[in-house]
């Protein structure tokens, strides 16, 4: 059960499993399983090492995970690769093509628009929330507050998230932006407004409604006009109540407290709406992050403000940052922005160069497996690709600022097991419940 002050990323990360979760959590997939990575070159004058991504990718199934896909870019020229399985009782292969939950990768989208309102001098980010949604706002939360969560509102998914019947109860229940709203709002605050960092789904629900203010159009519809229709995301979508992905894709596993992985791949994700509701691909989320750090989506003095961050973790003013709706990391090889997402089964990671000039977006069809004081070699592997993609090495001392699963960008730790589940473990489980 949640401990009544943790925020959703603390549930995700913090929530201890049973004696059956100790189980090592990542000590790999079945050989039978995993397979060969399926990787797929195009273009030509990029420095992408093709070997070591696929190497590096086929780890993290090796590790655990039943199944992983990327797309990585290098100007003109793009790997894809994917390895594991999409579905463990079938042995149907991952592909690098599939449909994703990108969870909460969709505040950047959100945040994308709140600063084209900017630019057209029809949102205030200094302003007081209170004059858009005076019968919302806290005293003292500013627009900005809401995008680089220092609001100090706390979080609602501790709440119809905290026990197994919660997670089932959701998955066939809508529940209103508005009653998220209440539920987030109805929770003591974190901290005084603007004091620090505290991350908070409720702020991205708010986020949605100003937009709806503003506009006087549904959130979803702004951003696809604004957004997906002009870069041409054609199989980036929001699902809202419609509880199926649209095409092809994975499973999305949780390991279960009877012992299987449970796929949740189908799911009402009314929860989510502005926070982490959005379906994408890798190759349509890499479009999107260098179409904005193109500046084909905002203009300079907009993407500057969006780049203004705050320390994720006052205690390391020096590690990962946030700013409005994107997540900087200091890597070896240079800083990279960008976003992670976690929902349930599904989760992606999506990191760029400045310019957009180099890209990786990754995605994993399990969450939830992490035990809290377990090596985790998932989070180590991941680490590993994404700083191969990003132009570092696999061998170097740093992944651990990469080597969490996704969610855990901010310094928080890797995702850790549902109440009472079974960890992923060899071979991996192959009974399924229904999701």
């Amino acid at each position: 059960m949640l401990r009544p002050h943790q925020s959703r990323r603390d549930f995700l990360r913090t929530v201890a499993g049973s004696a059956v979760a100790a189980t090592a959590l990542a000590a790999g997939a079945s050989p039978a399983l995993a397979g060969p990575a399926g990787t797929t070159r195009t273009g030509s004058g990029g420095t992408l090492p093709d070997e070591a991504l696929r190497d590096t990718l086929r780890a993290v199934t090796d590790a655990g995970m039943p199944g992983v896909f990327a797309e990585v870019r290098d100007g003109r020229t793009t790997w894809r690769g994917a390895s594991g399985v999409a579905d463990v009782t079938t042995g149907r292969p991952m592909r690098p093509d599939f449909q994703h939950r990108i969870g909460s990768i969709t505040k950047t989208f959100v945040s994308t628009v709140l600063l084209q309102l900017v630019g057209e001098r029809r949102l205030v980010l200094d302003a007081p929330l209170h004059r858009y949604l005076p019968h919302l706002a806290p005293a003292g939360v500013t627009v900005r507050m809401l995008l680089d969560q220092t609001s100090g509102i706390n979080d609602y998914d501790h709440v119809i998230f905290g026990s197994v019947e919660g997670i089932e109860k959701y998955q066939h229940t809508t529940i209103r932006p508005l009653e998220l709203a209440a539920i987030g709002l109805g929770q003591e605050p974190t901290n005084a407004p603007g004091e620090r960092h505290s991350y908070s789904n409720t702020n991205y629900v708010l986020a949605g409604l100003l937009l709806e203010r503003i506009t006087g159009r549904p959130a979803a519809a702004e951003i696809t006009r604004r957004v997906l229709r002009p870069l041409g995301l054609h199989r980036t979508y929001f699902p809202g109540t419609d509880p199926r992905i649209d095409g092809p894709h994975s499973a999305g596993y949780l390991p279960w407290v009877d012992g299987t992985l449970r796929d949740f791949s189908v799911y009402n994700m009314s929860w989510a709406w502005m926070v982490g509701d959005i379906v994408s691909t890798t190759a349509d989320l890499n479009t999107f992050f260098r179409g904005l750090f193109g500046g084909r989506l905002l203009r300079p003095a907009e993407l500057a403000q969006m780049r203004r961050t705050v320390p994720a973790d006052p205690a390391f003013p020096n590690g990962a940052q946030y700013g409005l709706g994107l997540i900087n990391l200091p890597l070896p090889s240079g800083p990279v922005w960008g976003h992670d997402g976690v929902v349930l089964g599904h989760q992606a990671m999506s990191l760029h160069s400045p310019d957009g000039r180099r890209q990786v977006s990754v995605a994993l069809n399990a969450t939830h497996y992490w035990v809290p004081g377990q090596p985790d070699p998932i989070g180590d592997a991941l680490g590993n690709f994404l700083l191969t993609a990003l132009g570092g090495t696999a061998t170097t001392p740093e992944p651990a600022t990469l080597s969490r699963t996704p969610g855990s960008l901010l310094g928080h730790g890797p995702l850790s097991a549902v109440p009472g589940a079974a960890t992923l473990h060899r071979p991996l489980p192959t009974g399924r419940v229904a999701g």
